[in-house]
């Protein structure tokens, strides 16, 4: 049965979603409610895959040898959190925005949050494009 919330706990509680879409990067107050969302959910997902992961502990010790059939279940919810759990910040997010997605890259990104290339190189510009702009690094 969940807990009643306090008046003061509904009060300071967060009302702005965890994404940089739709805020004006020069109305600070926002930028900074969008920054502050954006490291809680981290946090949350954080705790989450440590508590789980106390469970595990427990359940381990719990069924001694048996542990492999009895603790399957919390096992692979431990792996499913550990792909969200690490507090990577925002400061990625607010660079590499692009308005209107989920993803601000548009990129993959893998479980740490590093963007995976894309056809060999991290260019959003193909590469025939970037030789026509004069680009001559690819």
């Amino acid at each position: 049965m969940p807990t009643p919330e306090s008046a003061a706990f509904l009060a300071r509680k967060p009302t702005v979603p965890p994404t940089f879409d739709g805020v004006d990067y020069n109305d600070s107050r926002r930028f900074k409610a969008a920054q502050d969302a954006i490291l809680r959910e981290q946090w949350v997902k954080s705790m989450m895959a440590r508590l789980v992961r106390e469970e595990l502990a427990k359940c381990y010790y719990r069924e001694g040898v048996n542990h492999l059939e009895k603790c399957g279940k919390l096992r692979e919810r431990y792996f499913e959190a550990l792909k969200e759990s690490k507090v990577r910040g925002s400061y990625f997010q607010q660079q590499n925005y692009v308005p209107g997605q989920d993803n601000p890259t548009g990129q993959d990104l893998s479980a740490d949050g590093i963007a995976k290339p894309q056809d060999g190189n991290f260019a959003t510009v193909p590469p025939e494009e970037a030789k026509k702009q004069g680009d001559t690094r690819l």
